[in-house]
């Protein structure tokens, strides 16, 4: 390697009761190096994709975090909590034993497309600087704005009648969601159990993709193995991400100094361009005033 740091990134599978930081802390630890982040930050009751940049790709992450992704996800009808999932108290709900899969569906639709959510209170957004958790915590009332946010699809996969906490009949309901970034699936259980008209909370949550990346055709981390695990390169990861160009050597080399590109036209915002060699040299943007020139937003190259 020439002494510069491998960079490129891991494909996790966050166990439950983990904190993404904790992953963090892990591939450090793996990896030998204190510049690692994560794209897309999964509560400690969730497990699936976690995006891990190490080194250079750190600065892939804020850019992989906006990729829509998907999630499997049981929800519980006829509880609320404060929480909005299982790791909060019990805030109410009612008896579900007359709802079927059939009603559950009928609400649905109103879920699908451009719709507006309020995030969970227990979310991390900022109010007045501090994180909307940390002031439900100290028990203070927090109001949020609701955000529009888009859902792609939303299908019940199973449901299954049980007795909850407080005595009463639920309806636990297995779904798939896919989602643009931003989306609460813990909101979609509350919102679906209000609808309802009985509560609803999350009780379990798996995501399964974050844009390319998924867990069946890719190298998913072992985070509980003491090996170092392979990076996937960051021409690869690139690929996966977003549209792609490949340079010739005189422009490569104008990349390097994070000058823009006249005559290059590239497809999206950001677009990856690639060394001849097809390593990941930075991300580019078209024009803002439609001129036939590529602009830098992140220079990667060495």
């Amino acid at each position: 390697m020439n002494g510069v740091p491998e960079s490129g990134l891991l494909v996790c599978d966050k166990p439950q009761g983990w904190t993404s930081h904790q992953v963090v802390g892990r591939v450090r630890r793996l990896m030998g190096t204190r510049k690692v982040g994560h794209a897309g930050t999964l509560d400690p009751m969730a497990t699936g994709v976690l995006i891990v940049g190490v080194n250079r790709a750190t600065r892939l992450l804020g850019h992989l975090a906006l990729h829509d992704k998907r999630y499997e996800a049981t929800i519980r009808l006829g509880e609320s909590t404060t929480t909005d999932d299982a790791e909060g108290e019990p805030s109410g709900g009612a008896d579900a034993a007359h709802l079927t899969r059939e009603l559950v569906e009928a609400e649905l639709p109103a879920f699908r497309g451009e719709i507006e959510q309020v995030p969970s209170s227990v979310s991390a957004i900022k109010v007045n600087g501090q994180r909307a958790y940390k002031l439900v915590r100290d028990g203070e009332q927090v109001q949020l704005k609701s955000r529009r946010v888009t859902v792609s699809h939303y299908e019940v996969l199973d449901v299954r009648p049980a007795v909850g906490a407080q005595g009463h009949a639920v309806l636990d309901v297995d779904v798939e969601v896919e989602c643009s970034s931003g989306t609460y699936i813990r909101a979609l259980a509350r919102d679906l159990g209000a609808a309802l008209g009985v509560g609803g909370h999350l009780t379990s949550l798996r995501r399964t993709r974050i844009g390319g990346y998924n867990l069946t055709d890719l190298p998913v981390v072992d985070l509980e193995c003491d090996d170092r695990p392979e990076l996937l390169p960051m021409g690869e990861a690139a690929r996966l991400s977003f549209p792609v160009v490949r340079l010739d050597e005189d422009q490569a080399r104008d990349v390097a100094f994070g000058r823009s590109l006249p005559g290059l036209l590239v497809p999206g915002n950001p677009t990856g361009v690639l060394s001849p060699e097809g390593d990941l040299l930075a991300l580019y943007r078209p024009d803002e005033d439609g001129a036939e020139i590529a602009r830098p937003v992140a220079v990667l190259a060495q």
